[in-house]
């Protein structure tokens, strides 16, 4: 049976398309549900689908050759992941984990060349996405290389209150469950390094964090660190 188009109404990757074309999509379509820290796909592993986060967080780890997990990213709703194809890639570079329990929609690879050739909206979205996360990725390399753990720890803060933040009565919320480890992982820091400083923007108002939450209080003294403009 083909999904409703309803389903994806208002997401960035079906803007601009008619409702024939989102229809002609969906029908290639899975959808899948996967529960909180479960794998959609592992690292190398044969690329054989495409994937689009219905709902939920998923968490995008990398796994370095002496073993170290390094979060990439985090995916948030209405985008695609898991696209190894467009890259040229017979497996995937990295890992998805469900951050919490998620639907996702998946496509075979067999479809990806028709997709692209009857729907060139979609495709045009696909690359867009791509060349949005080079940008991030290469802004991250140039932070890790030029920027003080302080500052690099901050700035992850900032994206994912940016990328996924909700407003509370206490400050801006990341809306998935996150630990201090979680952020050690993104930012090439240690779990010491990380629960120092939260500790120590706690006690100056500008975040509040618990094992899972992380609540920034003051976003624009968090700014202030992650540009190093902060007075001493």
């Amino acid at each position: 049976m083909a999904l409703d188009r309803s389903l994806v109404a208002g997401l960035p990757t079906f803007a601009g398309l008619s409702g024939e074309d989102t229809d002609a999509i969906l029908a290639s379509a899975r959808s899948s549900r996967f529960p909180k820290d479960t794998e959609v796909f592992s690292q190398d592993e044969e690329a054989r689908q495409f994937f689009l986060l219905l709902s939920g967080h998923i968490r995008v780890v990398k796994t370095t050759p002496d073993g170290m997990q390094v979060i990439a990213r985090y995916i948030n709703e209405g985008e695609l992941f898991g696209i190894a194809i467009a890259m040229g890639r017979t497996t995937y570079p990295a890992s998805a984990v469900a951050a919490v329990d998620c639907v996702v929609l998946s496509w075979p690879n067999a479809v990806w060349q028709d997709l692209q050739s009857r729907i060139p909206g979609f495709g045009a979205n696909a690359y867009q996405t791509i060349g949005a996360r080079l940008v991030e990725t290469q802004s991250r390399v140039v932070e890790m290389s030029t920027r003080q753990v302080e500052q690099r720890i901050a700035s992850a803060v900032m994206r994912l209150v940016q990328q996924s933040g909700r407003k509370t009565a206490e400050g801006v919320e990341i809306d998935f469950p996150i630990t201090r480890q979680d952020i050690a992982e993104m930012t090439g820091s240690t779990l010491h390094t990380v629960s120092r400083l939260m500790s120590a923007w706690e006690e100056e108002g500008i975040v509040r964090s618990s094992r899972q939450k992380v609540i920034v209080t003051n976003p624009h003294a968090l700014m202030l660190v992650a540009e190093n403009r902060r007075k001493n």
